[in-house]
């Protein structure tokens, strides 16, 4: 007689990728992660009125660096979805917001660092509009100028997720064009 379990959610699934970022199979995001597989993510960054950058907190039960402070909106593409609907679709999750404007900013190459993901950045621009931090997502955030980032990833470099530092670093957060 089969065992009977309870009924959660289905797992959330991921395009696994070639060290190329070429498509291989599909599989459980919590499997992709446990065997250091390649899979695809997007980080989006919202602006204030005055061109701050808003970095969300993230949570204590988060699998990866917990309680660090990470761009604004990140979040796994699943199968089958391409990036931009990805990042709208985190924008919404993690910050209640919604853009009809997503501007591809970067990329950045898989590594062990951010978790074997092809990282892909996009900016959802100024916002006047509240941030609603989804509980269960989001512990917070808050909102840094470039100042106060250089000092951040200077002298608490450790609160920071590596994400955050790298494209910092590469000048793809406060671009001459805001």
């Amino acid at each position: 007689m089969a065992k009977k379990t309870a009924a959660g959610p289905p797992p959330e699934l991921v395009d696994i990728v070639d060290g190329q970022d070429r498509p291989l199979l599909v599989m459980p995001l919590a499997e992709a992660h446990r065997q250091g597989l390649f899979h695809r993510s997007v980080r989006v960054l919202v602006y204030d009125a005055r061109g701050k950058l808003y970095l969300q907190k993230r949570t204590a039960d988060t699998r990866r660096y917990p309680g660090r402070f990470d761009l604004s909106a990140t979040g796994h593409v699943r199968a089958g979805e391409s990036r931009h609907e990805a990042a709208a679709r985190k924008l919404y999750e993690e910050l209640g917001l919604r853009t009809a404007t997503l501007t591809l900013l970067d990329a950045a190459p898989a590594n062990e660092d951010w978790g074997f993901e092809f990282v892909t950045l996009f900016s959802a621009g100024r916002t006047s509009e509240p941030l609603r931090p989804a509980p269960g997502e989001v512990a917070g955030g808050v909102f840094v100028d470039a100042a106060e980032l250089a000092a951040l990833t200077r002298d608490y470099r450790d609160w920071l997720t590596p994400a955050v530092v790298h494209f910092f670093e590469k000048n793809a957060l406060f671009p001459r064009s805001r």
